[in-house]
């Protein structure tokens, strides 16, 4: 009589454990411009997956993830997390730190629904199909602000909240003071541009998949305008890591060259057009042409927030003054300098990746960082072609994103943290999942 065996696909074919995680991960990111409610949507998803995965392995059943996927997700959060912990030893708010580390726990059982999220192929074309729908929604939704002064997507969110509470998102005071396109997240909340650029792989390549030039050509012009009105110079460095990566795919240089010089002129025309937008170039422009204190203004007040991040590092070097202890430690480092640029309120991170990580976690931490890059950069290279091309979108989202040579929004926050996590996730999700057909063990 024939020895019956176990399917090893049989795990990720079950898809009455998974069939959730897509949903879950597109209402965190579709909560965005509600960062109260998106966290605890993260939350709840983080106890849903912590949940499940116990269970399912004191029924004995096969897990949702490849054993790669679910050890890379683990490394990729221990990368993240494990500085924070080590940070918050002797940081100057223990208390903080200690708090914050607990708090970033979450993240990895809610990196593993990520991961879940995209271990199959049906639920990988719904997540990654609902974020390309999201991104495009967002950029449609900033065109007609741009257009029309008014965003329909926030406009919407804020009527609602005004029915429930009798409250705004965004009181009137505040929001006649933002300086940008604000998009779906709204005027209270301007940190659109670096959200949409980092969105942008999840749009452009799979447009460019399925429509060829055209589709690229198409989605890279309504992005393009959309982040340059929108008014972030760290969105720009960022957006155009994009451009050059999938317009090299895509065109080739001699065409991407072409293409980036008409590019160029519809800035201009652009710039001429929008006084905002103006004054930022005029701003950036002033790193030419005054010195130490040019600099400093063409960087917002920047290179006084470096200096002190640099002065955190000389007197913590091996782990830091605690993760997200930099707004404590900025005081001591600035006192006596002038407010002219920056103010006199204390800055709350360092606006840099690598300054902040050495700030922050010290060379301990930017070491484990630096580990599980490599982690990261050991498993595409050691990916098969076909598993490289379907995460390609979210290694170019998680590449741009964390591009050491620009400004960044603070990696430790549960904003831009929860942002990270998640593209990290999805990367290895989608690297290392392994469809039914391929019949390999399942952890």
């Amino acid at each position: 009589m024939p020895t019956l065996q176990a399917d090893p696909a049989a795990g990720l074919r079950d898809d009455r454990a998974g069939r959730w995680a897509p949903w879950w991960v597109l209402a965190y990111v579709a909560m965005w411009p509600l960062p109260g409610i998106a966290e605890t949507v993260l939350g709840l998803g983080a106890l849903y997956a912590a949940a499940r995965m116990v269970v399912r392995r004191l029924q004995r059943r096969p897990h949702l993830l490849s054993p790669a996927a679910w050890a890379l997700t683990s490394i990729l959060f221990l990368g993240y997390w494990l500085p924070q912990a080590f940070s918050a030893v002797d940081a100057i708010d223990p208390a903080a730190s200690w708090t914050k580390a607990a708090a970033g726990l979450r993240y990895l059982p809610f990196m593993w629904l990520v991961a879940i999220a995209v271990a199959t192929p049906e639920r990988r074309r719904l997540t990654l199909g609902g974020l390309a729908l999201i991104t495009g929604l967002w950029t449609l939704d900033a065109l007609v602000q741009a257009v029309a002064g008014t965003s329909p997507w926030f406009w919407s969110l804020e009527q609602l909240k005004l029915a429930v509470s009798g409250h705004a998102l965004c009181p009137a005071e505040e929001a006649v003071l933002a300086d940008r396109l604000s998009g779906a997240l709204g005027p209270c909340n301007l940190k659109f541009g670096q959200v949409l650029a980092s969105l942008s792989p999840f749009l452009l390549l799979p447009l460019a998949r399925r429509y060829g030039n055209p589709g690229w050509l198409l989605a890279a012009a309504a992005l393009g305008c959309v982040l340059l009105l929108a008014g972030s110079r760290a969105s720009w460095i960022t957006f155009a890591l994009v451009l050059a990566y999938s317009g090299m795919r895509q065109f080739g240089w001699k065409r991407l060259a072409l293409l980036a010089l008409l590019g160029t002129l519809g800035t201009a025309v652009l710039v001429a057009s929008a006084p905002q937008l103006r004054e930022r170039v005029v701003r950036t422009a002033m790193a030419w042409e005054g010195g130490d204190t040019g600099v400093d203004q063409a960087l917002s007040g920047r290179a006084r927030i470096w200096g002190a991040a640099v002065c955190m590092i000389e007197a913590h070097p091996v782990n830091g003054v605690g993760a997200r202890g930099f707004r404590d430690a900025y005081p001591g480092c600035v006192a006596g300098q002038d407010d002219a640029v920056w103010g006199a309120e204390p800055a709350l991170h360092a606006h840099q990746i690598v300054l902040e990580i050495l700030a922050e976690t010290g060379v301990l931490g930017l070491l484990l960082w630096l580990a599980a890059v490599a982690q990261a950069w050991r498993a595409w290279r050691y990916a098969p072609a076909g598993a490289r091309e379907r995460a390609r979108p979210a290694m170019l989202a998680l590449a741009v994103t964390v591009f050491p040579l620009n400004t960044h929004l603070a990696f430790y926050s549960a904003f831009w943290g929860g942002l990270t996590v998640l593209l990290a996730a999805l990367f290895a999700g989608t690297l290392l999942a392994r469809d039914p057909d391929e019949s390999l063990p399942v952890r």
